[in-house]
């Protein structure tokens, strides 16, 4: 396995060995055992989730706040997106940068995103099927979201504005100023 460093120390790309011959390949997905990062921060996944997306779909910028933050392994199994990271930690040298990554079935990247950050993809294909996994449950009450136009994040998403499919609930967030954040200070990982 590969781990490539992003702009952010705790955001990693991941890339898994790949076997192929002619009836195809075969990849292991995910092994805790063998991947130490996830042993040594003592991440424990509980969910894994699946999204389908026609091209154009925006999901995001999503976090949710503690005591049901959130740490994501995300992954494209068809398609490809543009997957980005917001740092919303108040206080941290790179709050407010962001990172993205395109994410497709050629590079078969994972990304790790831990508690702290807010994360949204667009497809880019005429299609994506989107897989993820996370660390603690969904709850509504903890949700936030951070506007994917705001002027401040400066965010090149590949895709203009008027091709932007979100959901209603996608169109209610806020700009970085006015949002709910991490302070610096808060355990990335528990």
């Amino acid at each position: 396995m590969e781990i490539t460093q992003t702009l952010f120390e705790d955001v990693l790309l991941f890339k898994n060995k790949i076997f192929e011959d002619e009836r195809g390949f075969f990849s292991e997905h995910f092994d805790k055992n063998q991947n130490k990062f996830f042993s040594q921060k003592k991440i424990k996944f509980c969910q894994d989730n699946l999204t389908y997306s026609k091209k154009g779909v925006l999901r995001g910028l999503h976090y949710q706040i503690p005591p049901f933050a959130q740490s994501k392994l995300v992954s494209v199994i068809e398609g490809s997106v543009l997957d980005v990271v917001v740092d919303i930690r108040k206080g941290s040298p790179t709050f407010g940068q962001y990172f993205s990554q395109v994410l497709n079935t050629e590079n078969r990247f994972q990304m790790f995103i831990p508690r702290g950050f807010a994360h949204g993809y667009i497809t880019l294909s005429e299609q994506s099927i989107f897989y993820y996994k996370v660390d603690n449950y969904y709850n509504s009450k903890y949700e936030r979201n951070l506007s994917p136009d705001d002027p401040e994040l400066d965010i090149n998403w590949q895709l203009s504005k008027d091709e932007w499919i979100q959901s209603e609930k996608d169109k209610k967030n806020f700009n970085l100023t006015k949002s709910t954040l991490f302070d610096f200070k808060d355990d990335l990982y528990a």
